[in-house]
């Protein structure tokens, strides 16, 4: 199993602090079947920089360590960059940082309560470079929850969603674990991924996701999110049906 979104390379932001941390980290993944993470540190989140050259060279050590304690787990280089205007631009210029360096998938980060005005068309500028966005856990972001057709117009445009393994086993609460489970039912998002911090309060909850969404949704979903994380590393074209409008529930027979 691949997982796409993890905080494990220690010291750089909220996530792993220390590299003791990081190989307990890396242990738990692969007790759960992650043979490989995609590392993806903030970047430009008002709080944490990181660029794209000390990533990589950051990766390169971490998997150094790695192979010394043997821990058979291969760590890949990413980055999560909080949406603004001059992305594209830093994009051009080496700071930022696709997944796995293949110059194919970028993820992009929201904050929490809101959708800028201007993402629509920073998403548009993206593409125009050849790169398909990932709008990481849009599940936790209470402006789509509320408005859930801003996300079905963004993806309905090209972009792509990852929601996060333990928004579905419940951990942010009952809300936004239905709002992820509506997210799949409506085509809405396209891979599973942990957004680990740490081995307590934000751990990887990968296997537990992956037996939630066979128990809704069978095995060939499961298969299709696991095949897209496959594509997304190597950079190749994933699978995407075809994007629904989150259903509108009934209240007292009133819409």
């Amino acid at each position: 199993m691949i997982d796409l979104h993890c905080h494990i390379i220690p010291g750089i932001d909220d996530g792993a602090q220390t590299m003791e941390d990081s190989l307990t980290m890396a242990k738990q993944a692969v007790s759960e079947g992650v043979h490989t993470i995609v590392a993806t540190p903030h970047h430009q989140n008002g709080k944490y920089i990181n660029e794209k050259q000390s990533i990589i060279q950051l990766v390169k050590e971490f998997n150094d360590r790695l192979i010394k304690e043997r821990v058979p787990l291969t760590v890949l280089p990413g980055q999560e960059s909080r949406i603004y205007g001059e992305l594209v631009e830093d994009y051009k210029s080496g700071k930022i940082l696709t997944l796995n360096n293949t110059n194919k998938y970028m993820f992009v980060e929201f904050p929490s309560s809101q959708v800028p005005r201007f993402t629509e068309r920073l998403l548009y500028d993206i593409q125009s470079e050849g790169l398909t966005p990932i709008i990481v856990h849009p599940e936790r972001n209470s402006r789509l929850i509320e408005d859930p057709d801003i996300l079905y117009n963004l993806v309905n445009k090209g972009a792509m969603t990852q929601i996060t393994a333990s928004s579905l086993t419940g951990r942010f609460g009952k809300k936004i674990k239905k709002f992820s489970l509506d997210l799949i039912d409506a085509n809405l998002t396209h891979v599973i991924a942990s957004d680990a911090h740490n081995v307590s309060g934000r751990k990887f909850c990968m296997k537990e996701a992956n037996e939630i969404i066979e128990q809704e949704y069978g095995m060939d979903v499961l298969y299709l999110f696991h095949e897209n994380a496959e594509a997304i590393v190597s950079g190749s074209p994933c699978f995407k049906e075809m994007p629904q409008k989150v259903k509108k529930k009934k209240f007292l027979g009133i819409f």
